[in-house]
């Protein structure tokens, strides 16, 4: 194996521990929720298979931790293909996308992971990879330049997303799907925290899984880190005994909310109640005032935030709601204010 195939080649134990590798479900009977999303990536797959053809390329979007990457090793397991990552701020130079383009096989799985951060250049040599199956590499500079052809295989691209809206749309047109993964319900993160306690070999009782997915913000991986977390205060603390009053003392010295509000959300809606007297305020200050990277707020915790109804997006900026000024014990929102700073 070259160093450039080395370099980009993902064994997903580069990535993650062997420990997490063995908690990612293997095969789509195996990944609970996101049923509508897996009903239609089985019959892409099934069509594929049977047709003997390489898969189309395909994007899936939503915030982090959802399942993306997982569903992406569930594709080409399922296919029987071999699947290589990387992300788009590694990938700085065309050297670097014929690299990993090049040791692919036929209808073998490209990853790319915050494919929205794949700078224009790289971007733009993509393009006739995915279409046509070849790059023009430019060999020199000035007089001496020449371009090389390369063949590629043909392949499947799988983009992972947290911010659908900056894919360019040439690169998104490219692609014959969009599946946008959402929260999980706390039945679903019930499920996937008693299949890894299985896989972890530490019980759990019924309620005690629950109480770990009620505080799990919709998202798998954080189920499963709670998950580690409680497991650990329950052999230091508790006898090795899981269980829901076990459960709800090992997160709240996380200071986890039974609401599933974390510190950081806290922090977030305290700041725009208090530092802002719960007016309308842009994610700029709000950055500031809990010292936090914007994207970060955007990406991680935001849509949480929005979806759960603690606050809103208005052309002003971000409001609170009064659910959010009812968990902070403030006065509920003047209504006529409020109308006019929704629209």
């Amino acid at each position: 194996m070259s160093d450039s195939e080395n370099f980009f080649t993902s064994s997903m134990k580069q990535d993650v521990g062997t420990e997490e590798l063995t908690l990612r479900p293997q095969k789509f009977a195996d990944f609970p929720g996101q049923e509508s999303v897996k009903e239609r990536l089985e019959i892409f797959v099934e069509a594929a298979k049977k047709r003997d053809e390489p898969l189309g390329h395909f994007i899936l979007s939503g915030p982090p931790g959802l399942g993306k990457t997982t569903l992406a090793y569930i594709v080409a397991a399922e296919r029987d293909k071999e699947i290589k990552t990387s992300s788009g701020p590694v990938l700085e130079k065309p050297g670097d996308l014929a690299g990993l383009l090049t040791s692919l096989q036929e209808g073998d799985i490209l990853f790319i992971d915050e494919i929205h951060r794949l700078p224009i250049t790289i971007e733009e040599y993509l393009y006739s990879a995915m279409e046509d199956f070849f790059i023009d590499i430019m060999i020199d500079q000035g007089v001496g330049a020449r371009s090389v052809r390369l063949n590629v295989p043909k392949f499947t691209l799988i983009g992972a997303t947290t911010r659908l809206g900056l894919i360019s749309a040439p690169l998104r047109s490219r692609c014959q799907h969009v599946h946008r993964l959402d929260y999980y319900d706390a039945e679903q993160l019930q499920t996937i925290v008693s299949r890894s306690a299985g896989i972890l070999d530490c019980d759990i009782d019924t309620d005690g899984a629950l109480e770990i997915a009620r505080r799990s913000r919709g998202t798998p991986r954080i189920a499963n880190n709670l998950l580690h977390w409680v497991r650990d205060y329950a052999q230091v603390r508790a006898d090795n005994q899981m269980n829901q009053a076990v459960a709800e003392k090992a997160l709240n010295m996380l200071n986890i909310s039974s609401t599933g509000l974390d510190e950081m959300d806290t922090r977030i809606l305290e700041a725009m109640a208090h530092n802002f007297g719960g007016k309308p305020i842009g994610i700029k200050n709000i950055a500031v005032s809990v010292g936090e990277e914007p994207g970060t707020i955007e990406d991680v915790y935001e849509p949480y935030l929005i979806q759960e109804g603690y606050i809103i997006r208005t052309p002003q900026g971000r409001t609170l709601t009064d659910k959010s000024r009812r968990l902070l014990g403030l006065d509920a929102i003047d209504k006529g204010s409020a109308q006019g700073e929704l629209f």
